[in-house]
């Protein structure tokens, strides 16, 4: 049984940027993609040490207290000057100790961090943001598709679009960074067009295609 011929399913998220971005990636289906927020689920804990692991726990955990297939996403940046940190921790580098989380704090770690290690050319400054988004059954089946985008880290941060550390990561191929695009140019791709620009939206790309038919 097609377990998405309803066209219903759980965004697996609390993140309002995440949701935002699903929400543009998936209305070309005509889905109702309704957040774990809106089902009044709690955020289950991220205790795996890959993408794949954290994506799984946010996705099942969805699709055990709905009944419905839930989709969810773990992504990061991974800096290679930094030994691929923040990785898995990306997020959590923002976390303020008083609770809530500044991305601002986080961006700023990240580039004292590369001046400590004396990284100031663009290519000792490259990385990549990478998403895996794990489609869960409620029987706790599981598929995963995987999206990444290389880039370079600059500073200062330019643009206030977008969310998380996008102000910093310029894309490869590109003079502006993720936060200086909009949310089209961002996600770059809707059916039977050109692939991806982001690393959320490349892997939604991959899961259209293998799911949902796309071209």
């Amino acid at each position: 049984m097609d377990t998405l011929a309803n066209r219903r399913i759980v965004v697996a998220s609390h993140n309002e940027g995440k949701l935002r971005e699903f929400a543009d990636l998936m209305a070309p289906f005509g889905f109702e993609a309704k957040s774990a927020k809106e089902f009044g689920l709690p955020e289950p804990d991220e205790t795996g040490t890959t993408f794949e692991e954290n994506a799984y726990i946010k996705a099942y955990a969805a699709a055990q207290a709905t009944g419905l297939p839930a989709l969810s996403d773990d992504s990061g940046l991974v800096v290679d000057a930094l030994g691929g940190q923040p990785g898995v921790y990306t997020a959590n580098w923002a976390e303020k100790p008083e609770g809530g989380r500044d991305f601002m704090m986080a961006m700023q770690k990240t580039e004292d961090l590369l001046q400590a290690k004396g990284a100031a050319l663009p290519a000792d400054r490259k990385g990549r943001f990478v998403a895996v988004i794990c489609l869960a059954q409620p029987d706790g089946s599981a598929e995963y598709f995987r999206g990444e985008a290389e880039g370079t880290l600059v500073w200062p941060p330019r643009g206030d679009k977008g969310f998380g550390y996008d102000p910093v990561f310029m894309p490869d191929g590109f003079s502006r960074t993720f936060g200086e695009m909009s949310a089209e140019e961002k996600h770059g791709w809707k059916p039977g067009q050109p692939d991806a620009l982001s690393h959320r939206a490349r892997a939604f790309q991959k899961f259209a295609r293998a799911k949902l038919g796309s071209q």
